[in-house]
């Protein structure tokens, strides 16, 4: 099972670096129980991307779950948690 997270920001956003945090401590207690499940982690800066400056360049830091928009702004973690469990059953 692989599933695909990727964080939109930008440099110098505090806001990024605070979710960037959140993720890695997310997905080490996710990866301590569940082995089997393979998270893909990918950053996407909006400045380099004029579609997705467009689309989010109110809402970042923004977390996509396999192409989907999870939540933006601030992460909540056991939400996070939650969506990757779901994920990691089916």
């Amino acid at each position: 099972m692989s599933i695909q997270l990727t964080l939109i920001g930008k440099p110098g956003c505090h806001l990024c670096d605070d979710a960037r945090e959140a993720i890695d401590r997310v997905l080490s207690d996710f990866h301590a129980a569940n082995s089997a499940a393979q998270v893909l982690v990918e950053e996407k800066n909006i400045l380099e991307d004029e579609d997705l400056l467009q689309k989010y360049s109110e809402e970042i830091p923004v977390i996509l779950i396999d192409g989907k928009m999870h939540n933006y702004w601030r992460v909540d973690e056991e939400r996070l948690m939650r969506a990757l469990y779901a994920k990691a059953r089916g």
